[in-house]
């Protein structure tokens, strides 16, 4: 135990976010209540996307009543719906919201739904630079992520990692990939040894899910889906090799399972948990789902997780999702609604979250709490990991248009993989598309 600790702490210190820095963030960016029960009688009306994080927030509420004499109302949305119902808060400007839950890729289309909270922050002494990582801090500001203004308080975030079958690894002599030409190597070892698939990956037309791996490709060649201007970019010759990487693993080493083509994120995952495939690049969050005996047919120890691969010689990068809580810009409630989101977004309520072992809840999106070393010790060092992957970690582009864009790539993704087309002249095809629509 007190091994793992050390290795640990040595992480932590490894990446620049050692214990000092960890004490230093604890006593500036603590949110701090009125005194006095200023707002008591208020009732604080909380729009969000439904997620078990979520529910476990809810159910600590009695304690900031308790507090404050407010009174904080849940309603869920689906993730499907989410989008839209934002945006129908946003055209109908109504006060029956007052908190509301968006993510980072819809932030641009909905800025002006959201009260910015600067004034509010230095009033609470709260260093948002201080307390969250920038990727995940980027999805709050308005200006397309670099702007003055900060909208919210990020609240849940994620990093993507391999997941690998730690037993067939073991068992093998393989070592946890660390490049994309790595994981095919093992994918290959892997297929003659046993029966299971290398890797199980995602090309379905699904929210853009076959872009969340692709993407981590594009930067590792050091291309990207737009440029400073805005425009595509996807299509240089990096991004080109880039994208044929990303095909390959399924179309040329065949090291995927022959269904990839239409698989889904969800559809990858399960593939793992059942026991058909050793590997799977995907969010942190589906630890639980391949670990949970519930969904799972494995144990939880022959689960392991690495950084994501990187290209040879080159940084490994991940694709970072991001959401914020916000006050709404047209509330009648904006001092309660910041005592309750000044309550939530301290840092304990966070790491409660973490170490209630009554759930498999691993979202995190705090620096303290990433290198927390009970957090780490109960999750394995997850949590270093993503605090490392989260230092040089990327996101979509703030893009207003990002919808279209994300369509339209993420079905010429499915076409490639299905077989159809090839690789440069279909991205320069879409490239073309995506000028007339971001024109």
């Amino acid at each position: 135990m007190m091994e793992r600790r050390r290795l640990i702490g040595a992480a932590a210190a490894a990446a620049g976010l050692g214990a000092a820095g960890a004490a230093r963030s604890q006593s500036a960016t603590e949110g701090v209540l009125k005194p006095g029960k200023p707002y008591a009688g208020a009732t604080v009306n909380v729009l969000t996307v439904v997620a078990p994080q979520f529910s476990a927030h809810e159910a600590m509420l009695g304690e900031f009543e308790a507090a404050t004499g407010i009174k904080v109302k849940y309603q869920y949305v689906p993730f499907a719906s989410t989008r839209e119902k934002l945006t129908a808060e946003l055209v109908a400007q109504t006060a029956q919201y007052d908190v509301l839950s968006t993510m980072d890729a819809w932030g641009p289309g909905l800025y002006n739904l959201f009260e910015p909270l600067n004034a509010r922050l230095g009033d609470k002494r709260i260093d948002m630079a201080e307390r969250y990582p920038t990727a995940h801090l980027r999805a709050a500001r308005d200006g397309n992520g670099i702007g003055r203004n900060i909208l919210g308080f990020p609240i849940r975030g994620h990093v993507q990692l391999l997941f690998y079958r730690k037993d067939i690894f073991a068992r093998l002599g393989l070592a946890a990939p660390a490049t994309w030409d790595a994981m095919i190597e093992a994918g290959r070892a892997i297929q003659s040894k046993t029966d299971l698939a290398g890797v199980a990956m995602y090309y379905g037309k699904t929210g853009g899910q076959n872009l969340m791996i692709w993407t981590n490709y594009l930067w590792g060649m050091d291309a990207d889906i737009l440029d400073a201007a805005g425009k595509p970019a996807f299509h240089s010759p990096q991004g080109v090799a880039a994208t044929q990487a990303y095909l390959d693993v399924l179309l040329k080493h065949k090291v995927a399972p022959p269904g990839s083509a239409s698989f889904n994120e969800a559809d990858a995952v399960n593939s793992v948990a059942q026991g058909k495939s050793a590997m799977v690049p995907v969010w942190w969050w589906r630890f639980a789902g391949l670990t949970d005996a519930k969904t799972s047919t494995l144990k939880p120890e022959q689960i392991g997780f690495a950084p994501l691969p990187a290209m040879p010689g080159k940084p490994a990068y991940t694709y970072t999702n991001s959401w914020f809580y916000g006050i709404n810009r047209n509330s009648r409630q904006k001092d309660a609604a910041m005592e309750y989101l000044a309550w939530l977004s301290q840092p304990d309520i966070e790491r409660r979250v973490l170490l209630d072992r009554t759930k498999n809840e691993v979202v995190s999106v705090q620096t303290r709490n990433l290198i927390d070393p009970d957090v780490n010790l109960r999750f394995n060092g997850m949590h270093v990991y993503a605090a490392q992957a989260l230092k040089g970690a990327k996101g979509v582009p703030l893009h207003p248009k990002w919808a279209q864009v994300s369509d339209l790539l993420e079905a010429t993704i499915n076409e490639l993989a299905s077989g159809r087309g090839e690789v440069k002249p279909a991205l320069e095809a879409a490239a073309s598309r995506l000028r007339r629509v971001l024109a």
